[in-house]
Parts: structure tokens; sequence; C-alpha cells
């Protein structure tokens, strides 16, 4: 069984791997705070917001579409796209926890994000290449 053998796996697997990469984020950011083990479902409160950023954002930017995804030159649209994304998912955020939004943190998390994305991107990109 090919992950890759048509079009629609190839897509499920590249929806699949953004949203565990929007989690491992959210995760790793409650965990170096220290508050991983006591956050429950306050990791929904940026979960979510990064998850409905993301959504609205990256199909605008080419990032599901097939003939995009498999080119290595398409590496990079993700990264940009983070940085459009955390300021959103940030507001939302903001608006969810009604608190106000830092800086700091946007700057933060575009920059985790971004990261999240090369290295997932890079990843399915390798996949697609020897398993295609």
């Amino acid at each position: 069984m090919n992950l890759f053998s048509d079009a629609k796996k190839t897509l499920g697997l590249l929806i699949f791997g953004d949203v565990f990469t929007i989690l491992a984020v959210t995760i790793v950011g409650f965990a170096s705070h220290g508050t991983l083990t006591s956050a429950g479902t306050r990791i929904l409160t940026t979960f979510i917001p990064l998850i409905l950023a993301w959504s609205l954002v990256a199909p605008f930017f080419g990032l599901y579409r097939i003939g995009t995804i498999i080119d290595i030159r398409q590496l990079w649209p993700p990264l940009y796209v983070s940085l459009i994304v955390a300021p959103l998912a940030s507001w939302f955020r903001g608006i969810l926890l009604n608190s106000p939004i830092l800086p700091l943190f946007i700057a933060i998390l575009g920059a985790s994000l971004a990261a999240g994305f090369l290295i997932w991107r890079g990843i399915f990109l390798i996949l697609y290449s020897r398993l295609k």
C-alpha cells in the first residue's frame, strides 16, 4: 500500500501532518513554559485558533494544490504562511481568552510554526520522492 498512490491519499497525509505539526507546536509551547502537565483543555485555546487560522489562510496560498505540494521549490511558502497565520491565530486566541495579544507571543508562535512546517513539509517531500 503506497500512501502516495493517488492524489486523495497524498493530500490526506499532508493534511494529517499539518494538523499534527500544529498540535506539536502547541504542545512544545506549553512544555517550554513548564505548564504541559497542568494545561489540560487550555491547550485547545492555542490549538483551535491555530487550526482555524491555518485552515483559512493556507488554501489561498496553494498549500494544498497537488502540483505545488510535491515540488521541492515550494517548501518555502508554508514558512511565509506561518508568519501570516500567527497574528491571526493570536487574535482569535485573544478573543477566546478575552486577553491582550503580546507581540512577543506572535513572533515566537510564527517562528515556531514556521520551523515546524519546514521540518514536516521537508519530511513529506522526502517520503514522496522515495515512495512515489
